[in-house]
């Protein structure tokens, strides 16, 4: 909150720098009769059980939100990079694991069919069982038969 008011405090006395304290309690008043999301009423309502009855100032309280809106579209931006950055971590560790797993490939001699990455189509022995007859596999998951 304190970015906020800091930012809107600048605009407000931005052709008089050195008198922003002038500007403090009109500010502090719109912000305590500014609807709060977080608790659901106003600042001012929540203390004192009744709405504030002002004059608003609507230059003030557009500053407000727009410096909100701006604050809200910074820390989502930063959530997403931080969730980026997560995934990749993640996808870095998860290959490494799976790279740990892996079996070299089998080399083949001519005829084998072979579809190359290490996949190889496969046929089932025993036409019995349930699922399709031909597949496609890689080779961490074969072994060659007896």
């Amino acid at each position: 909150m304190n970015r906020i008011i800091i930012s809107v405090l600048t605009k407000m006395c931005i052709e008089e720098p050195g008198h922003w304290y002038r500007y403090v309690s009109k500010l502090q008043r719109v912000i305590n009769s500014t609807y709060q999301r977080a608790i659901n009423t106003t600042p001012f309502q929540l203390l004192t059980g009744v709405k504030m009855r002002m004059k608003e100032d609507t230059n003030v309280l557009e500053l407000l939100e727009e410096e909100g809106r701006v604050e809200f579209m910074n820390q989502r931006d930063e959530s997403r990079r931080e969730a980026k950055a997560q995934i990749l971590r993640i996808q870095e560790e998860n290959r490494r694991t799976y790279n740990k797993k892996r079996k070299e490939g089998a080399k083949y001699k001519q005829g084998d069919l072979e579809l190359g990455k290490d996949r190889f189509e496969v046929e089932k022995i025993d036409r019995g069982k349930e699922g399709p007859r031909k597949t496609t596999t890689g080779v961490d998951f074969m072994k060659r038969w007896p």
